[in-house]
């Protein structure tokens, strides 16, 4: 609300919820990343196991879910990385410097 003899709109006015030109954010599942490099994947490789392959708002991509053991402790470790085309649910992937490519 705005009168001609007022000056300018106060800036948490300006600063609202905007209209067709914000960001989808809701329902977003999680940054996409790589594995940090532990000794595992500097110097062999580690296998992890795709649990789901599931749609992100505001990506173009699909997201996958992967499994690896923790390299120290007895427990399992999530990470979310973008699924390239071919990749499926159960597949293994195996990481590290020592891993083989494959590509079918």
């Amino acid at each position: 609300v705005r009168n001609s003899r007022d000056g300018r709109r106060i800036r948490s006015s300006r600063k609202g919820a905007g209209s067709v030109f914000t960001a989808h954010t809701q329902h977003r599942k999680g940054a996409a990343k790589l594995r940090s490099l532990d000794f595992a994947e500097r110097h062999g490789y580690i296998r992890g196991v795709v649990k789901a392959i599931e749609h992100d708002s505001g990506r173009g991509a699909p997201i996958a879910e992967i499994r690896f053991r923790h390299t120290h402790k007895y427990k399992t470790v999530t990470e979310t990385v973008i699924a390239p085309e071919g990749l499926y649910t159960g597949q293994s992937i195996y990481c590290g410097a020592k891993a083989e490519a494959r590509y079918r």
